[in-house]
C-alpha cells in the first residue's frame, strides 16, 4: 500500500511539474518574442538544412550574444542579419582584415552548401556565436508553443491531464472506502446496535 501511495504521489508531483515547465516555456517563448534565452544564451530554432549533418533542420541551437564581433575567424560558426532580416547561422570560410570603420568582412557558407555564400557579412551583422549545442527537432515544438495554437494546446492539455487524473484519483479513493464499508461485519438480525 505504502508503494502504491509513493507512485501516486510521484505522478502527481510529475503531473504538476509538466505543467509548470510547459507553462514557463509558453510565458517566457510570448515575453522574448518567440525565441527565449536561457542563462544568457539565446536559443534559436533552425529552419533549413544549410548547415547539415552538423546541425539538422527543426533543432535548437545555442548562441552567445555580444562581445567584439570582429573576434571570428575561419571555421568559426556564426549567426547574422541578413540583408531581408533573417538570421543566418553559417560558418566562416575566410575574414578579411579590419578595414577603416573598424569591422571585419566574413564571408560565409553553409556546411551542406555548395557554395559560399553571395553577399559577405560585415561584422556588423553578426548577432552571436555559435555555441555547438544542438538539440534534435526541439524547434519544431518550440515554433508550435510560440504559436497561438501551440500556446492554447500547452496551457489546455496539461490542465486537463490533470484534471482527469484528480478525478481518478477520487473515484479510486471512493471506491476504496466503499469496499472497506461493505467489508466491515454486519450485526446478526434481531440484535440491537445502541450507541
Amino acid at each position: 500500500m505504502l508503494i502504491k501511495k509513493i507512485i501516486s504521489h510521484t505522478i502527481s508531483a510529475v503531473m504538476i511539474l509538466i505543467f509548470v515547465v510547459l507553462a514557463a516555456a509558453v510565458v517566457v517563448s510570448r515575453a522574448s518574442g518567440g525565441e527565449p534565452s536561457l542563462f544568457g544564451y539565446e536559443i534559436k530554432t533552425v529552419l533549413s538544412g544549410s548547415m547539415e549533418p552538423g546541425i539538422q533542420t527543426g533543432s535548437i541551437v545555442a548562441l552567445k550574444p555580444g562581445g567584439d564581433m570582429t573576434r571570428f575567424k575561419k571555421g568559426d560558426v556564426i549567426t547574422f542579419m541578413s540583408g531581408d532580416n533573417i538570421l543566418i547561422t553559417h560558418r566562416i570560410v575566410d575574414a578579411s582584415a579590419k578595414n577603416a570603420a573598424g569591422e571585419v568582412v566574413y564571408h560565409t557558407k553553409g556546411d551542406n552548401n555548395d557554395a559560399v555564400d553571395m553577399t559577405p557579412v560585415s561584422s556588423g551583422n553578426v548577432v552571436a556565436e555559435y555555441t555547438g549545442v544542438t538539440v534534435p527537432y526541439i524547434g519544431y515544438a518550440m515554433n508550435f508553443a510560440a504559436s497561438k495554437a501551440g500556446s492554447v494546446v500547452l496551457m489546455i492539455v496539461p490542465g486537463l491531464l490533470l484534471l482527469l487524473y484528480a478525478l481518478y484519483s477520487s473515484w479510486k479513493a471512493l471506491t476504496a472506502l466503499e469496499r472497506k464499508n461493505t467489508a466491515l461485519p454486519q450485526a446478526p438480525p434481531g440484535t440491537d446496535i445502541q450507541s
